[in-house]
């Protein structure tokens, strides 16, 4: 084997993901305690004493409580026993609001599996669901986790029912909880068999900022030491046995089962459980078109930030090495452009902290700085010319018109909307009606236009006005229809940045009648996916 397809086996990149206050930041959080990355979490008990976690970097994070920006970390991990080199973890923590789906799905693109977050007491949420189906569409391998089983809640059985009956996705049980939901005492271990062969036993810490001491007992030792917790447990796991529900590891990588862990992230119970799952059975990068894994350098970039540390006004492009190794200072190619750059300023990101990479191999995700030519979606590579497929843009539904407060920060305005435009933060809308001074912004849900005024405060110094404009379906059109939409009464025509043309109707119904009216028009809907 090379020495890049050895260091590629080692690397497990996934993303954590799940419905708006699951637990997905604190989660994070508590896998890099556990790699000892960390020596505290940063999600603390108590509203007035709360911290933000170090995968959130934005004020607005800090602020509200959720992540609105996908945030990159990578550690190592060895789990006990593991003899070799430690596993390389790339972790990606995504936005918790449905109104930055869009990030999450671009950050979907770039990972080999997610871990789907789901709260024991809500179970399958809407934008949960959403997501399910994503990965399942996408044969994106899924390991579930039930978080916040310290609380009150629903049923364990009840819970996989649910994943069985809403997304034809089989759990099939890696550790089951122990006591109830709200009387967490530990996991039981269940064995390729399906049946439960050790007890974890977990101990609290102060406001669970520490890892968790364990204790290990046999099935005899455990039943005594919890009697009926510990038998129910039994019972319910040779149930979905039964079933057929044993982890098979070919079903789970074709995302035809899913196996489940139960946890309490916030007090640091089952975490490592999930690391050590991760690297048991998470998939390690694999060979995407022509290129071996081991071949010619190539990457491809799903998100682009700027603003991430004030000290550093640069840009950073956030890309995922497919194959080859990644040396800083090479030459590459963007796909895209045909121009070739120097890779000269290359990180590794660990929320807001950022250290120099001089290697990297496929699977790792790391930060060029100041490759303002890039996008996402984009390809870098060396050698042979290859491109992978773009990132799909969502289709907006909430529009708003944009402007800066004072004329006399014009210039920095249109700055700091190219800059934001080209890393997605809101689709820009352009037409020569209303020019530069007032585009529209148009984006999945509303509170990608708060973060875009925020952003443009903070990092620009531009404050924004924004005025509701009387459309809510868009819809891509093309030159020969554009000027005949353009003549309808509430229809307007724009250019998007990636040049494609876009009309604004003012509700279905007008969109239907336009239709209706005029057959032969090209009126189509903006795929996301």
């Amino acid at each position: 084997m090379s020495s890049v397809a050895s260091e590629a086996t080692r690397r497990r990149t996934f993303a954590v993901i799940a419905h708006p206050d699951a637990g997905k930041s604190t989660l994070t959080e508590a896998l890099a305690l556990h790699a000892h990355v960390i020596s505290e979490a940063g999600a603390v008990h108590g509203k007035g004493n709360r911290k933000s976690t170090v995968s959130d970097w934005m004020d607005m994070e800090k602020d509200r409580g959720i992540s609105i920006a996908s945030s990159a970390l990578q550690f190592e991990y060895a789990p006990v026993g593991h003899e070799g080199e430690p596993y390389v973890i790339n972790l990606v923590d995504t936005p918790g609001h449905a109104d930055f789906s869009e990030d999450t799905y671009r950050v979907l693109s770039a990972v080999d599996a997610a871990v789907m977050l789901i709260d024991a007491a809500k179970g399958l949420e809407p934008q949960t669901l959403k997501l399910f189906r994503v990965c399942k569409a996408r044969g994106l391998p899924i390991v579930t986790v039930v978080n916040k089983w310290d609380r009150v809640g629903r049923e364990p059985l009840e819970l996989v029912d649910e994943i069985v009956n809403e997304i034809d996705l089989q759990p099939t049980p890696l550790y089951w909880p122990v006591g109830e939901a709200g009387d967490f005492r530990g996991l039981a271990h269940i064995s390729d068999e399906g049946e439960a062969d050790t007890y974890v036993h977990f101990i609290r810490t102060a406001g669970g900022s520490t890892i968790a001491p364990e204790e290990h007992y046999s099935p005899d030792d455990a039943s005594s030491k919890e009697g009926e917790a510990w038998d129910t447990a039994v019972e319910e796991v040779e149930l979905l046995a039964a079933d057929g529900a044993l982890h098979n590891q070919e079903l789970f990588e074709q995302c035809v089962t899913s196996p489940i862990i139960f946890a309490s992230a916030m007090l640091n119970f089952g975490v490592h459980q999930i690391l050590d799952t991760l690297c048991a059975i998470a998939p390690a990068p694999q060979p995407k078109q022509d290129r071996e894994i081991d071949g010619e350098f190539s990457g491809v970039v799903f998100k682009v930030q700027a603003g991430m540390d004030r000290n550093h006004r640069d840009t950073l492009a956030f890309m995922r090495v497919v194959s080859g190794e990644f040396d800083r200072g090479m030459q590459v190619t963007h796909a895209q452009s045909g121009r070739t750059f120097s890779t000269k300023y290359a990180l590794t990101v660990f929320g807001r902290n950022r250290d120099t990479v001089e290697t990297a191999y496929p699977g790792d995700i790391i930060g060029l700085v100041n490759a303002g030519s890039l996008a996402p979606g984009d390809t870098i590579y060396t050698g042979k010319a290859i491109q992978y497929p773009p990132m799909p843009q969502f289709a907006p539904e909430h529009f708003r018109t944009l402007r800066a407060k004072s004329l006399g920060k014009y210039k920095q305005f249109r700055k700091a909307l190219d800059q934001l435009d080209a890393e997605g933060v809101v689709q820009i809308l352009r037409n020569d009606l209303r020019g530069d001074a007032a585009p529209i912004m148009a984006a999945v849900g509303p509170m990608q236009f708060e973060v875009m005024q925020a952003r443009m405060e903070v990092e620009y110094n531009v404050e924004t006005v924004t005025e509701p404009v009387p459309y809510s379906v868009a819809r891509r059109t093309d030159a020969e229809s554009a000027e005949a939409l353009g003549r309808q009464r509430g229809v307007e025509i724009f250019t998007r940045s990636d040049g494609e043309l876009i009309a604004l109707f003012g509700d279905k119904w007008k969109l239907a009648f336009v239709e209706k009216e005029n057959p032969d028009l090209t009126i189509e809907p903006l795929i996301a996916d």
